[in-house]
């Protein structure tokens, strides 16, 4: 009782509330408009807008306030960094909160993998919530490090930083009505949490038995069509802009004043380089906006509506009772954002975070040591043919989509062999959690590498070791470098090492600065480019990532073989 009248009290400036914004121009993102007004804040939390006086004022000048950015959905493994390190590059640049969904480390360590985000989450200066990987292992055609039922959820789905089921893969396993894929369903249900989607190509009556099982998000869309067939069945669409995925410059023309509402932003998976280069959340923002959005529409998608969709009650807005998230901009054309505010607390300034934290380290012997593959040999990576007219996988820029396409290739002795003068490589996926003999192999068009290899432990989502070449040697080379580093990437030719970059937390991340990351990010993709040669279309490590899972494009690859996505089955490299 005593602290609402005490609330009451601040709203009405009969006590001084901490602090106060005065002379803001205040994006309303109830009422599209700007109201120029002071925001009182006490505690963290907004107390009210109008005149006020504080014990602490700062004049904003006239610039725009305007919510803090919410990232609706994106794996925190995919920028190769810790949450803190994490935490450290996007919240200076207007992420205040986001939404995780821990499925890559939980595929490589489970439950332990997914409890160590979790901890090292907690002391941070920024709102890291999570949903519970729904998929581990992604599907029943690749090998992972673990596998989640839906018992083992259990323990987890009512934790305050849990807000539901991670992104549903197994569409077919919903459509087909598995029992192991209904009980999570079944399981967030029963516990009131949301359940977000995955389901790029489906469509009609499959997509309404998707939406009925209780998915109520899609992150997948690539076309016009399949944003407004989601939206007119009710599903919130994510609009994507991630380093591999490129999806906002199609899809914000679909976007109108009736139905921006259940349209929100998203990140999925972005490389540390780009983040501090182009940005997070705000740059999908300033993209929104010359895309001919209305910025305060732009911003809505960052903060009101992904409040909305996953029932964040008290963030995306400035107003009475809610969280004192705030950013400081400059204009609404340029969207600079000069200062961040977090519960009313500064903790960025010109891009740089004005905290630090500590690492919690409680979960770090779990997730590390993760790699264990076997010794390969060039007899090994012989991909065996029946005639010359094969399966290849092409790679598409700006896109996780493949096209399986047929080509001729040059053979000899019924062994494919490598012909500098055509654009088609090698590529291999092998087990690495369990030391098996699993090991698939692929032909692979438009990647463009020339001269050498690169291999890595980030291979979507079972995070088996990937690794693509011209040449047998260079791949050996490539593959003993990232053994050695206990996860990583690392780029090799002529049989020797270029550059690497050690992930040793499952293999997906460093426990080094986001600097450090970066810095060697960028010398690795200046090798990719200018000394192997690799199509400038596409982003190398990001690209090759994605090309192990089986679960968007037509054709990709996984440890048990060449695996066609429309027909969601393995066939054979040879054009039968």
């Amino acid at each position: 009782m005593n602290e609402l009248k005490n609330l009451i009290k601040l709203s009405l400036n009969e006590i001084k509330p901490d602090l106060v914004l005065k002379r803001g121009n205040i994006i309303n993102v109830f009422t599209n408009e700007i109201i120029k007004c002071d925001v009182a804040i006490d505690n963290g939390i907004i107390v009210g807008l109008g005149n006020y006086q504080g014990e602490k004022e700062i004049d904003m000048n006239n610039k725009y306030i305007v919510p803090g950015f919410i990232d609706s959905h994106l794996h925190i493994e995919s920028t190769m960094l810790t949450p803190g390190e994490f935490c450290k590059a996007v919240l200076p640049r207007g992420t205040t909160t986001v939404i995780a969904d821990p499925h890559e480390i939980a595929n490589i360590c489970g439950l332990d993998g997914i409890n160590y985000m979790l901890e090292e989450s907690k002391s941070l200066p920024m709102d890291i919530f999570y949903m519970l990987p729904s998929c581990v292992p992604c599907t029943d055609f690749e090998s992972s490090g673990a596998i989640l039922k839906a018992k083992d959820l259990q323990s987890l789905i009512n934790k305050n930083m849990i807000l539901g089921l991670g992104e549903m893969m197994n569409y077919p396993g919903v459509i087909s009505r598995n029992d192991e894929v209904l009980e999570k369903l079944k399981l967030t249900r029963d516990n009131d949490k949301i359940i977000d989607g995955h389901g790029p190509h489906i469509k009609d009556k499959e997509l309404n038995a998707y939406i009925i099982s209780g998915v109520s998000t899609e992150h997948e869309c690539a076309t016009i069509e399949e944003m407004i067939e989601r939206l007119r069945l009710g599903m919130y669409v994510m609009i994507r802009e991630g380093s591999a995925a490129k999806n906002l410059k199609d899809l914000i023309k679909g976007v109108n004043k009736d139905n921006i509402y259940r349209c929100l932003l998203c990140s999925d998976d972005k490389h540390p380089q780009e983040i501090i280069n182009k940005g997070h959340i705000n740059h999908s923002v300033k993209l929104a906006i010359k895309g001919g959005i209305n910025p305060i529409d732009a911003i809505k998608m960052a903060t009101i509506n992904a409040a909305t969709c996953y029932n964040l009650k008290n963030k995306g807005a400035i107003a009475p009772g809610y969280d004192a998230d705030l950013l400081i901009v400059d204009n609404l054309n340029d969207f600079n954002i000069e200062k961040v505010y977090k519960r009313g607390m500064l903790v960025g300034e010109g891009n740089k975070p004005l905290f630090n934290y500590q690492s919690n380290n409680s979960y770090e012997n779990s997730v590390i040591n993760t790699v264990n593959i076997r010794d390969i040999k060039k007899e090994d990576l012989e991909i065996e043919v029946t005639n010359d007219e094969v399966n290849v996988i092409k790679v598409m820029p700006h896109s996780l989509e493949t096209r399986k396409v047929i080509r001729k290739i040059k053979t000899k002795d019924n062994k494919f062999v490598f012909d500098k003068n055509m654009d088609i490589i090698k590529m291999a996926v092998i087990e690495r959690h369990n030391k098996s003999n699993n090991m698939g192999l692929a032909l692979v068009e438009n990647f463009g590498l020339k001269n050498g290899a690169i291999a890595s432990t980030i291979a979507h989502d079972s995070h088996n070791l990937i690794v693509i070449g011209d040449n047998d040697e260079d791949i050996i080379c490539a593959i003993e470098e990232v053994k050695r580093c206990e996860g990583g990437i690392a780029i090799s030719s002529n049989k020797k090492i270029l550059a690497s970059l050690q992930l040793e937390i499952a293999g997906l991340m460093s426990s080094e600065s986001i600097e450090f990351v970066s810095f060697k990010l960028e010398k690795m993709m200046s090798i990719s480019y200018d000394d192997l040669n690799i199509n400038r279309e596409i982003d190398p490590f990001m690209t090759l990532s994605f090309m192990a899972l089986p679960v968007i494009g037509d054709l990709k690859l996984t440890d048990k073989g060449l695996f066609d996505v429309r027909e969601f089955n393995f066939i054979d490299i040879n054009n039968k």
